[in-house]
């Protein structure tokens, strides 16, 4: 029977499970689940850029996966929803451009599987965009 451990992200992570009461990450085994992660700081601020906002949520991808032992290097897929106007037929370059960079950054050449998906809501009013993946520990040595 695998191990199965609850992660929380320091910070924002903390107090959204105070009051929300969800865990940031689940390990189980070897397989990590996180939790959308948005761009905000631990006051759960967003920045008023977007550019600022996608790293921001990268960055915290990071710190989430980082407590039950994984990295950006055990990633294997990933959902990003981005806040788009109603009636919007696409996510716009603004969005992809920052998000194709992080790629780039973080995973070192290896291409996770990535579902995009445009939304009219999130859970704060200011965010435009919010990540979670899947990874595999260890899968990417």
């Amino acid at each position: 029977m695998s191990t199965v451990t609850f992660g929380i992200t320091p910070g924002y992570g903390q107090k959204l499970h105070d009051a929300l009461g969800y865990s940031s990450a689940v390990r189980i085994g070897d397989r990590v689940e996180i939790s959308g992660q948005a761009g905000v700081d631990d006051d759960l601020t967003v920045p008023d850029s977007l550019e600022e906002e996608i790293v921001r949520a990268f960055d915290n991808v990071e710190r989430t996966l980082a407590t039950v032992g994984a990295t950006w290097k055990d990633v294997v897929h990933v959902n990003s929803y981005h806040k788009v106007e109603p009636g919007d037929d696409v996510i716009g370059d603004d969005h992809n451009r920052v998000m194709a960079e992080q790629f780039r950054r973080r995973l070192g050449g290896r291409a996770p599987i990535w579902t995009e998906t445009g939304v009219t809501v999130l859970g704060l009013a200011a965010m435009r965009v919010e990540i979670r993946v899947t990874a595999i520990v260890d899968s990417g040595n």
